[in-house]
């Protein structure tokens, strides 16, 4: 690792155990929205990342899962309860 560059370190917990993540503050930085703050962001991101994976899976991939279909449904619904917009229309990916 670079020793000049500064890092925030970011707590994930859930009920059943806890993790840790090191990432470069000045990205944090630099992906926040005005006012966002450093956990924000990672939220933010985290959502964004697990709806693009649920998005994926659900119509890229080979095969129907009536479950999965209905995981991928809850997820775009609280994308757009965190974003105020689909996640097609914030990534401009839609079918």
């Amino acid at each position: 690792m670079a020793d000049d560059v500064e890092t925030i370190t970011v707590s994930i917990e859930t009920d059943e155990d806890a993790d840790e993540v090191e990432l470069p503050s000045g990205l944090v930085d630099v992906l926040a929205e005005q006012g966002q703050s450093p956990s924000e962001v990672v939220g933010d991101i985290t959502l964004l990342s697990f709806a693009s994976r649920a998005h994926h899976l659900v119509h890229h991939d080979e095969g129907d899962n009536p479950e999965l279909d209905a995981i991928e449904q809850e997820t775009m619904a609280l994308f757009e309860e965190r974003f105020g917009v689909t996640f097609g229309e914030a990534t401009g990916h839609q079918h």
